[in-house]
Order: structure tokens, then C-alpha cells, then sequence
């Protein structure tokens, strides 16, 4: 856990090629810091298996720097593309694995209840949900680009949900 924090999460938009990551703490006012976010890239051009070993290295790497207590990880959703949905569900399977290996809770959240939780409406669109990752976080713009944008909104959504649940 991050120095004056009660809590820090990892959130995961995991995928093969581009896996987005957000790492949140929550200080002891309740306030939310961003202490990184960003994207593994894996070429395209190498074998799966070895596109899986980098994701899942550099989440490891993630885990050891950062010491989160838990990881939230965006649910698999299946939309028209079965083949997009294998390749998510094996990188969702490489950062679950590294989060099991550190001992860590995974937690995971569809991203309906992502937008629920961080804007206030399941059906909020991209930049609806970046502008109140923004504003939650005092930042001066969003997180860039995308991908990273959305793990920090899965972390703030863990965290929102804890805090709601612990009041009800």
C-alpha cells in the first residue's frame, strides 16, 4: 500500500494487445489519488503465448512497485466478436493469474457497473465517464489515452463500491 493511503486498487482493462491500468488510493479523508495509470502493448506480430508471458510479467511488475491491496478487473463481455472475446479472456486470465500469485483479491465489475459507479448512469458514454474520472480525481484533464483511462475508472468504481457497501 502507497504511503497515507487506506486503501490502493489496480484496475484492469485487461486485452491482448492494449491492456489499460489505473492505480488508485484512497487517503484517510476519503479523497481519491491517482499514483499511475498507463498501457501494456503487446506486438501484434508475436506468438500468443509470449504476448500473455509480457502481460502478465508487467502486471506482476505493477503489483511488486505498487503493493495494491486489491485488483479490480473489467468482467468479460461478450459482444459479436468471439475471437476479440477469447483473446480478452486469455489476458484477462494472464492478470488474474498475477494477481492469485500475489495473494491479492480480484474483484470484478462489467462495464455497466462501471459507468454506474463512476457516472451515475450505466449507459454514460466514453467521455462522460472520463470527465468524472477527472473531476473525481482533481486532475486537469484525463487520463490518456483511452485504455488507461478506463482502468483508473475501474479502480475508482472498487473503490466506490467499497465505500458504498460499508455505509449500508
Amino acid at each position: 500500500m502507497s504511503e497515507g493511503m487506506t486503501r490502493t486498487v489496480l484496475g484492469v482493462d485487461p486485452g491482448t494487445a492494449i491492456t489499460g491500468y489505473g492505480i488508485v488510493g484512497e487517503t484517510e479523508h476519503g479523497e481519491f489519488v491517482l499514483l499511475a495509470c498507463g498501457v501494456i502493448r503487446t506486438a501484434a506480430g508475436e506468438p500468443m503465448h509470449l504476448r500473455l508471458l509480457e502481460l502478465f510479467q508487467d502486471v506482476q511488475a505493477l503489483l511488486n512497485e505498487f503493493q495494491p491491496d486489491e485488483v479490480a478487473v473489467e468482467k468479460l463481455f461478450f459482444g459479436r466478436n468471439v475471437t476479440t472475446a477469447i483473446s480478452v479472456g486469455q489476458a484477462r486470465g494472464a492478470v488474474l493469474l498475477a494477481a492469485a500469485l500475489a495473494g491479492l483479491n480480484v474483484v470484478e465489475y462489467t462495464p455497466a457497473e462501471v459507468k454506474q459507479a463512476v457516472a451515475g448512469y450505466g449507459n454514460a458514454d466514453k467521455s462522460q465517464v472520463q470527465q468524472m474520472v477527472k473531476r473525481l480525481l482533481n486532475l486537469d484533464q484525463a487520463p490518456s489515452p483511452d485504455d488507461a483511462a478506463d482502468g483508473v475508472a475501474i479502480a475508482i468504481c472498487h473503490l466506490q463500491t467499497v465505500n458504498y457497501n460499508a455505509r449500508t
